[in-house]
């Protein structure tokens, strides 16, 4: 998305996997610059919009802009609080499913649900601190997997879900 679509530009603190001269680096390094890459992209999706437009449901589920943040948010915590971490979904305070993950509360806000965003993805940077991609985490209720699984998962999850706020962007910004 660009400045040029009615999306927001990259911005310096993101920028893309390749400005970020990460071609040549190890798996590690590349994965995470793929990951910062598509959580800036995602939140940059509400950029400019207001309260009713990011709850704007445009298709029958519950997917919505502002849903699909607080998903990404969840699923962040699934992967690098409960996974990683080893906290229950219980003590995280978690939904158990991912569709309720997608439920917006009235007091849900863009500032609200962004700064929640902000403060897993920072917990989930300091939650890998120190492992290597091949460290076997033990906290998914469906069992083990390396911390490379992890990466691959949650990269999937966002440039997934990056695509699908893309397309409802663009919808809200047509009408």
């Amino acid at each position: 998305m660009s400045e040029s679509d009615g999306g927001a530009a990259p911005t310096e603190a993101v920028g893309t996997a390749e400005s970020r001269d990460v071609l040549t680096d190890d798996d590690r390094m590349q994965f995470e610059a793929f990951i910062e890459e598509y959580r800036g992209a995602i939140e940059s999706t509400l950029d400019g919009l207001d309260e009713q437009q990011v709850r704007r449901r445009l298709v029958p589920s519950r997917t919505t802009l502002l849903g699909l943040l607080k998903h990404v948010t969840w699923m962040q915590q699934v992967w690098f609080e409960e996974c990683v971490g080893g906290a229950s979904r219980k003590e995280l305070g978690l939904v158990d499913t991912p569709d309720e993950s997608f439920r917006l509360a009235d007091d849900d806000t863009i500032a609200s649900i962004t700064t929640a965003y902000r403060e897993v993805c920072a917990k989930a940077r300091a939650a890998v601190t120190g492992l290597q991609l091949d460290a076997v985490v033990t906290g998914h209720p469906a069992g083990p997997r390396t911390l490379h699984w992890v990466y691959l998962q949650v990269l999937r999850e966002l440039a997934h879900h990056s695509g699908h706020a893309d397309i409802l962007r663009e919808q809200i910004l047509a009408d």
